[in-house]
């Protein structure tokens, strides 16, 4: 079995792409590169292709926004924004479009490569409580850590790495404030920075998924200056 982790890396400044394929490969990566979204979109037809995409925002023709847009929800690998613009709307919108975590370029190679460690581990582990059953039910959102599964009624959310996390957290500590700073540290494998609105977007996802399927239940409440709580049955 080759468990050599593959990484899809779309990024239109080509000398770039080959320093950073080069560095990713030398840390036991499997690195496939290409120059523009229209070279990646069929590289994306099998949605297992990849354990992971790392897309860069600003690039000529198809954006990496909108080569997010394309490839979710159908595809749910991992995916990782590049943005050389510095501006905290693209990593929002990143966000808000189903990308797990951002990378402000000119980035460092080793900080990249820490922050797919940290996306891919939180993507596999199963995050069950110690001793505990494999799966949560409240409000008749199910919710199964082995299989990284939430239905609600039959029906499945469809839910990133990050969702899913942040809705396991909350459901684990029904009835109860969990820290942005607990939450970031536990979803994102990170501290919490000031300016740091990463967490917030993956809450408000998870609210919006929800209430397509529950629209009369607002059941995670923000506490002002001290975090998110789901609402306990």
């Amino acid at each position: 079995m080759n468990d050599t982790v593959k990484l899809l890396l779309v990024d239109d400044d080509k000398e770039l792409c080959e320093l950073m394929a080069q560095y990713l490969t030398s840390e036991g990566f499997e690195v496939n590169v290409a120059h523009s979204a229209e070279q990646a979109l069929p590289l994306l037809e099998k949605a297992d292709s990849y354990d992971l995409l790392i897309f860069d925002i600003m690039m000529p023709g198809l954006s990496g926004l909108e080569l997010l847009q394309q490839v979710r929800p159908r595809i749910t690998t991992p995916v990782i924004m590049l943005t050389g613009r510095g501006e905290d709307i693209d990593r929002i919108i990143g966000l808000e479009m189903g990308a797990d975590d951002y990378l402000g370029k000119p980035c460092n190679p080793r900080e990249l490569v820490a922050r797919i460690r940290a996306v891919l581990r939180r993507s596999v582990q199963v995050p069950a409580p110690a001793a505990g059953p494999d799966h949560l039910s409240i409000h008749g959102i199910e919710l199964n850590f082995g299989k990284r599964q939430v239905r609600i009624a039959e029906i499945e959310l469809e839910l990133t790495s990050a969702e899913f996390n942040v809705l396991a957290e909350l459901m684990q500590a029904a009835g109860n404030i969990v820290s942005k700073d607990e939450l970031t540290e536990k979803v994102l494998h990170r501290k919490l920075t000031a300016y740091d609105r990463a967490i917030d977007v993956h809450v408000s996802r998870v609210r919006q998924k929800l209430a397509v399927v529950l629209p009369d239940s607002e059941l995670i409440k923000t506490v002002r200056g001290a975090g998110y709580m789901l609402v306990k049955a």
